[in-house]
């Protein structure tokens, strides 16, 4: 059965913005680039959020190369945040972006957050990319602090998006939906599961919105034109999650 289309981005007169809003693993870009691009320049977003960015040899220019074949700018993020990657079309105005390290357990991948304030027309809105531990205590302790970063953006709106390595029944999920409103429990669209993209059972990445920003859908998208089912299970080891948000004017 057909999708109900997700809503096109565009600035409502009252200086309101809808936005499409993208969060992928890309598993360091070792699988199908070519495959990559078509999925996310499908998806036709406004703001991405990538976890598993390059961030080794040349990973600037890797970074670079993905955001020119996809119609994009890099916003910020990338190594200088060990892994999560923002990237934004040219309707985004660029207040403020900074990358977070997190501590580093020992044994452990180092973490990171990619940060940005952003506009859209007349709506602003703080941005937080995350890809959370594989580690339980750690994982709960990241999540309380990008919710610390978040309010420290002290942005009228804000959007946290990534990789959060559990489902919704975790300590560490249930700590950031206490605070933010799970985009797919709030309007579902498309499909649920996120991993592993060949046959997904699980959903571990999400869209997470503040309060006053309307979710219109959230979801894994299938039915979009250009967008495959073969570059879907190519592209890499995630389904992308996309949602189209309405954030008010500040």
């Amino acid at each position: 059965m057909a999708m109900s289309p997700l809503p096109d981005s565009r600035t409502e007169p009252d200086g309101s913005a809808v936005i499409r809003v993208l969060s992928y693993n890309i598993r360091s870009m070792r699988d199908d680039r070519a495959a990559l691009a078509r999925v996310i320049r499908a998806c036709a977003p406004d703001l991405v959020f990538l976890q598993e960015a390059p961030r080794f040899f040349r990973w600037r220019k890797k970074a670079s190369r993905l955001a020119m074949a996809t119609d994009l700018v890099v916003l910020g993020g990338g190594a200088t945040a060990a892994g999560p990657l923002l990237l934004c079309s040219l309707r985004a105005t660029v207040e403020q972006t900074e990358d977070v390290l997190l501590p580093l357990t020992p044994g452990l991948h180092r973490r990171g957050f990619a940060t940005a304030v952003v506009r859209f027309g007349g709506a602003r809105l703080g941005v937080l990319n995350c890809h959370l531990s594989l580690q339980d205590d750690e994982r709960y302790a990241q999540a309380g602090q990008a919710l610390d970063r978040l309010k420290a953006m002290d942005a009228p709106h804000a959007i946290l998006a990534g990789d959060l390595n559990e489902p919704p029944t975790g300590r560490a999920f249930r700590l950031l939906t206490g605070a933010l409103r799970d985009a797919w429990t709030a309007r579902p669209w498309g499909g649920e599961h996120t991993y592993p993209s060949a046959g997904a059972h699980r959903r571990i990445d999400a869209i997470l919105a503040t309060e006053g920003v309307e979710i219109l859908g959230c979801g894994v998208p299938s039915d979009l034109p250009g967008l495959t089912e073969a570059d879907l299970r190519a592209a890499t080891d995630h389904l992308p999650v996309l949602a189209a948000l309405r954030v008010p004017a500040s």
